[in-house]
């Protein structure tokens, strides 16, 4: 396994690589990898010849008051997993090579954005969308892989490539929950032992929307308040949102008709949590 932080030299390495008739999968991370990192680079290796994972912390993509400085970096670990799993090259660019001084160059994707995280995390995906953008055109991936734990993410990335003609394929992995159903992040390393259970309730309202879902309750208005009760007993919670929305669209809804997206974020202690579900 190469470990490569020059843009330049990773650049090469994949040119060489397509060269030589090898497809080239792209796994962007920011570090601190765990299973659910993991089931991404499974993915890549099913659906390509090299597999390159990426570990940056973007910057561009936390706010001010947000936990850029304490987000985990465990940069010996993530290299252990990465070579446990198969992983090709691990490319690690330092900071000031993607954000270089006099930097003023970003990508916004617009309307899809303007909800859920969107609404609360203002120039998130603007971060999101440049460091992409950036990764993309060093990397020169075939495909790239992206969890749907961020599913507004993930959709924001297949805009992008589509609204700049991208010819890369975005493949994504169903979320990789813990053993009681909390989705695996980085961020749950934060939640002392009381933490960690309340944030048990994150799942347990998306299982009480699928419940009233296939009881035949349409109404986003009942689901949501079924989701409600679920919150409310669990003090440590702090909701920042709780959303039915059009899965492709993000737009709020009324009334489900077909499918529509169960979406989730909340604050516990330090942590900012997110999680989501597919209603039909």
């Amino acid at each position: 396994m190469k470990v490569i932080e020059s843009a330049r030299e990773m650049r090469l390495f994949s040119e060489e690589a397509r060269a030589g008739g090898g497809e080239v999968v792209l796994v962007p991370t920011m570090g601190c990898l765990h299973e659910g990192h993991a089931a991404l680079v499974r993915k890549a290796r099913s659906v390509g010849d090299v597999v390159v994972l990426s570990i940056f912390v973007n910057p561009a993509q936390f706010g001010p008051s947000e936990d850029y400085e304490a987000y985990p970096r465990t940069m010996e670990h993530d290299l252990a997993v990465a070579e446990a799993e198969g992983v090709d090259v691990v490319f690690t660019p330092p900071v000031e090579q993607m954000y270089p001084p006099g930097f003023s160059t970003y990508v916004v994707v617009e309307g899809i954005t303007a909800g859920l995280c969107g609404a609360s995390r203002p120039g998130h995906f603007r971060g999101v969308a440049t460091v992409v953008t950036m990764l993309f055109n060093i990397v020169r991936p075939v495909r790239a892989v992206f969890g749907l734990k961020d599913y507004q993410q993930q959709l924001v990335v297949k805009r992008l490539v589509s609204d700049l003609h991208m010819d890369i394929g975005i493949v994504t992995v169903e979320t990789v929950r813990e053993p009681d159903g909390l989705a695996m992040s980085s961020r749950n390393r934060y939640l002392d032992g009381r933490e960690r259970r309340a944030a048990r309730a994150v799942p347990r309202s998306l299982e009480a929307a699928r419940r009233a879902f296939r009881q035949g309750e349409r109404s986003a208005a009942a689901i949501l308040a079924e989701m409600r009760k679920v919150m409310d007993e669990a003090p440590l919670v702090e909701v920042e949102y709780l959303k039915i929305c059009d899965p492709h669209t993000l737009e709020e809804l009324d009334h489900i008709e077909g499918g529509a997206l169960a979406a989730v974020a909340v604050r516990v202690g330090p942590a900012r949590l997110i999680d989501n579900l597919m209603l039909g």
